[in-house]
């Protein structure tokens, strides 16, 4: 007889330490995204923080515990955020809340088109959004950012030699892939093993943590120098200042283009959290359904970003990987998570000891992680029956990934087109919507006769 899958849907409430300790790995996969897109746009790390656990608990609490996302700081706003908070490449405090404002206007904005998409349904936003488009954008968020787990694994992205050039190193290299093995390792051999069968990213960064010690490459004195308690520097759009709708208008509509970003998580996670709920004799809850009401919500947690000064933000790729690896969606596991991030803004020393965490664990960890949110995309297109022998499926698909990892080898991740720095990802999914969008107004069976005769003949 065949056991039941063991895991959490989205309503289970694990035992309290349970939920603490399945609430910090969370926090640990969010973590360095969230705290570096802070820093490359001269945000507080701190509001970051706070800002990011408030946005999980209240959605969360909106949701009825129906969609478990974690909201962390989007790299999609990082180009269009410096070019308001950072003018020249140097940061000038006061125009982060000019930033803000741009950013309370991608709440609105998502908010607006979430109650759109609650009203028409999900099938006809899957007709503009359809599989081959989600899918392919979860494939590109995941492989794009290839090269960023790799610079975390190698050192290229902080290591300089004597000439300034990026320098890769052995040793950042065997933490990371001894962090790599084991979280696999664990993530496989654990499975169904209870609570410690859940935590393989935990054990695997615990592990990868240890090794590094042990080399010299954990740095105890921020620790040391960090307050126990602290006040987060919490500051308010520029809502007066003359050139707030500049801010706007440089960040508000990067909003469209993250929305496939968005549909692509909340898809990917719905048929894996249906998959569970097969597996363990109860009825699927078909949270694919929800896109309005997630896209409202993504609105709504950049809405508390831009008041309070934190960064613009998604639901996470990183976390929706963990949950799949573990097979832990629990709502209140997420609730957790965003309380333990809310704390990390107000206590200097736990805030501090998690920055000690090397970042060639980091990247050891993001190989896996970014390379299973590809896979994602993968197991979703799969699902759907996407077809590319249908010259249509292969042109999207193929626009996509080209120019979304292709893109992403330009520095920054951003494109130079127009005199502008286009983000690779949120360029690519446009234009594939554009490109599917052509083959709905135009129907290629209106113009090819031997597709109109292959439909009329019912193949």
């Amino acid at each position: 007889m065949q056991q039941p899958a063991i895991g959490y849907l989205p309503p289970d409430r694990p035992p309290l330490g349970a939920m603490i300790s399945l609430g910090f790995q969370h926090v640990l996969t969010m973590f360095p995204a969230t705290v570096l897109v802070a820093i490359l746009t001269g945000f507080d790390i701190g509001v970051t923080l706070f800002a990011s656990g408030l946005a999980t608990v209240v959605a969360l609490l909106a949701s009825g515990m129906r969609i478990p996302m974690y909201y962390g700081s989007s790299f999609s706003y990082i180009a269009a955020v410096r070019g308001i908070t950072m003018p020249g490449g140097t940061l000038a405090a006061a125009r982060v809340p000019l930033a803000q404002a741009g950013i309370v206007a991608t709440g609105i904005v998502n908010v607006a088109v979430g109650f759109i998409v609650r009203k028409i349904g999900k099938e006809r936003l899957d007709r503009v959004l359809p599989p081959v488009v989600t899918g392919s954008v979860a494939i590109v968020i995941g492989i794009a950012l290839g090269k960023v787990a790799l610079d975390m694994a190698t050192g290229t992205c902080c290591l300089r030699d004597a000439s300034g050039a990026p320098m890769a190193s052995s040793q950042w290299w065997t933490v990371a892939a001894i962090t790599l093995v084991c979280t696999i390792l664990f993530s496989v051999y654990l499975q169904g093993r209870g609570l410690i069968g859940m935590l393989p990213v935990l054990l695997g960064a615990a592990v990868g943590y240890f090794v590094a010690l042990f080399m010299g490459m954990v740095n105890f004195e921020p620790v040391r120098q960090a307050a126990w308690l602290r006040m987060p520097n919490f500051s308010f759009p520029a809502f007066g200042n003359p050139e707030m709708w500049k801010a706007v208008l440089a960040i508000a509509p990067i909003a469209i283009a993250t929305i496939p970003e968005s549909t692509a998580h909340l898809y990917q996670i719905g048929l894996y959290i249906d998959r569970l709920a097969e597996g363990m004799g109860r009825s699927k809850l078909n949270v694919s359904r929800l896109i309005g009401l997630n896209l409202m919500l993504d609105g709504i947690g950049d809405f508390i970003n831009g008041v309070l000064g934190g960064c613009a933000g998604t639901n996470y790729g990183e976390n929706n990987s963990l949950m799949v690896i573990t097979r832990n969606y629990s709502g209140p596991v997420l609730v957790a998570a965003g309380v333990i991030g809310m704390l990390l803004g107000f206590v200097g020393k736990l805030a501090a000891l998690v920055q000690t965490l090397p970042v060639p664990v980091t990247g050891g960890l993001a190989i896996y992680l970014f390379g299973v949110i590809g896979l994602q995309g993968v197991a979703l297109m799969i699902s759907e029956k996407v077809d590319f022998f249908d010259p249509r499926q292969l042109a999207v698909a193929a626009t996509i990934l080209v120019v979304g990892i292709g893109g992403a080898a330009f520095p920054g991740g951003n494109i130079p087109l127009w005199g502008m720095q286009l983000p690779s990802i949120a360029t690519s999914a446009v234009m594939g919507i554009i490109i599917n969008l052509v083959f709905l107004i135009f129907p290629p069976e209106q113009y090819v006769p031997m597709l109109a005769a292959r439909k009329a003949g019912g193949n």
